[in-house]
């Protein structure tokens, strides 16, 4: 779940609609286990595979908006106690 593409895109929407720290995937990258470990989640995680689902992170019978919700509203501006790192877009050799 921590290194899904779809869940990490649905999980992005969300805290952008919660304002949370910007970059916002950068933000999700910094709680991706956390969210992961949220309760419940592992379960329908594990029912939906079970259960034939080829892309549970995409399909919100899996992990619903609501429980992305939930998981997300609480969570702090800043992952590990620091602030949310910038993406590196090119490398300085001044």
């Amino acid at each position: 779940m921590a290194n899904d593409w779809a869940l990490a895109q649905r999980l992005t929407a969300a805290a952008a609609e919660e304002d949370k720290a910007r970059p916002y995937p950068q933000w999700v990258a910094g709680y991706a286990w956390d969210l992961a470990a949220t309760p419940g989640w592992a379960a329908s995680w594990e029912s939906a595979v079970a259960g034939g689902i080829e892309n549970p992170g995409a399909d919100p019978g899996v992990i619903t908006d609501g429980m992305i919700l939930a998981a997300v509203q609480p969570m702090p501006d800043d992952p590990a106690g620091g602030p949310v790192p910038e993406v590196v877009t090119a490398i300085d050799t001044e």
